[in-house]
């Protein structure tokens, strides 16, 4: 603000009680909208300074309660606030109409920054009462989650455009002016665009996944791959007459997080100890330290898996059991990566058509992976088990570098199917609950993930004969 300005803003002399509740009354009046009294506001270039360390001091507060783990202290968080705070600065100034009438620029500050302050106190109660809603297993969608946050935020923002309105005395080039910035800055502060007072404090382990190899694309290594595919695929066991065989595929295609490619070899050890399956799978790993170990984890290699295997099947007889873990989307697609290999994601709706076009007949397919129970309506059938980590809304959990399996993985295939049961659907239903209690205890504040089955009749009667050849 200009010296003229400042000039012309006197210093008003009033007890703190009387500043303080005369900001506030206004500030209440400006979130339902009502014009201001602009000569009942304090305006004071000491006030200006006092709120905008107070809303600074909230938004620190509240982003270190929403964190987690430890956290480091964001410096330059403050001089991209402060370069915001010099555009609504001069907002403030473009609002003033021409004839130097109420509000004076600094009256209009004072508000402004209350409901900054107020904004952030409010955003700090929706994530205690979400955590304490997460704490007590009441999951909240996608959907909810996201109106939960936008409509505060919305709420602000329309306030924030109404005292700008009274402001400008209704003059409408100055308001759409100040609205059309106004709008835009409120836009990359909710994309996230905007940058928080605290993040992750690096750790050991992050330290040592940025120094692990990386994959190298060289002619040897693309030569490779098919030949190892062929390879593995001609190790597959044919099918037994008078045997009900199960059949394993397992594909974790991130190469980004070593979890999947451990959950992949473990649910493959526990289908062979378990249900005889040694020797009658495949695992499908993107991972640099699988390259000469396991084929690429590529749609391809699991379109071409799945008609290999199924010409070992009897398709009458046998059962192949697909596993596919990875992150996930609200879109259904599996996330997919190995750089600098391109992947592509992988669909239900595509595993479902390779499936069909390769004549498996009995299916059993678990997917570890956020959002996953998008999958079941597309694969879903009479002679199909769907088993999912989550429901279509939320988030599965222990997909980071820093888990060992998966909370899904880990409760359904290393717990209760190595050891206690044999049953897909014992276990899946023991296993929600270990995940529920699990979830609580880890602070997972997006709602219960929610793990989900689909079980036709047909698949039914044949998992029983399977568990019937191990019956003493």
């Amino acid at each position: 603000m200009s010296d003229t300005l400042n000039a012309s803003l006197p210093i008003q002399t009033a007890t703190t009680e009387t500043t303080f509740h005369a900001l506030w009354r206004e500030t209440a009046r400006s979130l339902i909208f009502r014009a201001p009294r602009w000569e009942q506001l304090p305006a004071s270039p000491w006030l200006i300074f006092l709120l905008f360390a107070l809303d600074q001091g909230a938004s620190i507060l509240m982003a270190w309660l929403a964190s987690s783990g430890p956290q480091q202290f964001a410096w330059i968080t403050g001089l991209q606030n402060a370069a915001y705070f010099l555009v609504i600065c001069w907002l403030a100034y473009v609002a003033q109409p021409p004839a130097p009438v109420p509000p004076r620029q600094v009256k209009m500050l004072s508000l402004i920054l209350l409901l900054y302050v107020f904004s952030s106190l409010l955003w700090g109660l929706i994530y205690a009462a979400s955590q304490l809603l997460a704490r007590y297993g009441i999951a909240q969608s996608y959907t909810a989650q996201w109106v939960i946050y936008a409509l505060p935020f919305l709420w602000i923002t329309a306030a924030e455009l109404a005292v700008f309105w009274h402001a400008s005395n209704h003059h409408k080039l100055r308001f759409a002016l100040v609205s059309l910035i106004l709008l835009a800055l409120s836009a990359l502060y909710f994309s996230g665009v905007a940058m928080s007072y605290w993040y992750p404090a690096p750790d050991v382990d992050s330290e040592r996944y940025a120094e692990r190899p990386s994959l190298v694309l060289t002619q040897e290594v693309m030569e490779a791959q098919p030949a190892l595919l062929h390879a593995k695929l001609g190790e597959v066991a044919p099918q037994r007459a008078g045997v009900v065989d199960l059949y394993t595929i397992a594909f974790a295609p991130e190469a980004d997080e070593d979890v999947f490619r451990r959950e992949a070899g473990m649910v493959s050890s526990v289908m062979a100890q378990r249900f005889d399956a040694a020797g009658r799978g495949i695992e499908l790993i993107n991972h640099v330290e699988t390259l000469g170990q396991w084929p690429w984890a590529t749609p391809l290699n699991l379109r071409r898996s799945i008609a290999a295997i199924a010409g070992k099947m009897d398709q009458n007889e046998d059962i192949l059991f697909v596993y596919l873990t990875s992150h996930g989307g609200q879109d259904g697609k599996l996330a997919a990566g190995f750089w600098p290999l391109q992947v592509d994601s992988v669909t239900p709706q595509q595993l479902k058509r390779w499936l069909d076009e390769a004549g498996v007949r009995h299916r059993v397919i678990a997917v570890s992976a956020c959002y996953s129970g998008s999958w079941i309506a597309p694969l879903a059938s009479a002679d199909t088990l769907v088993l999912t980590a989550a429901d279509a809304d939320n988030t599965s959990y222990g997909c980071g570098r820093k888990s060992e399996l998966t909370f899904f993985g880990r409760a359904m295939f290393d717990e209760q199917l190595r050891s206690k049961t044999r049953s897909f659907e014992t276990a899946h239903h023991s296993a929600r609950e270990l995940i529920r209690q699990r979830e609580i205890a880890a602070g997972k504040d997006d709602g219960y993930s929610n793990p989900q089955i689909s079980m036709g009749a047909n698949i039914r009667a044949k998992l029983a004969q399977l568990e019937a050849r191990f019956k003493p």
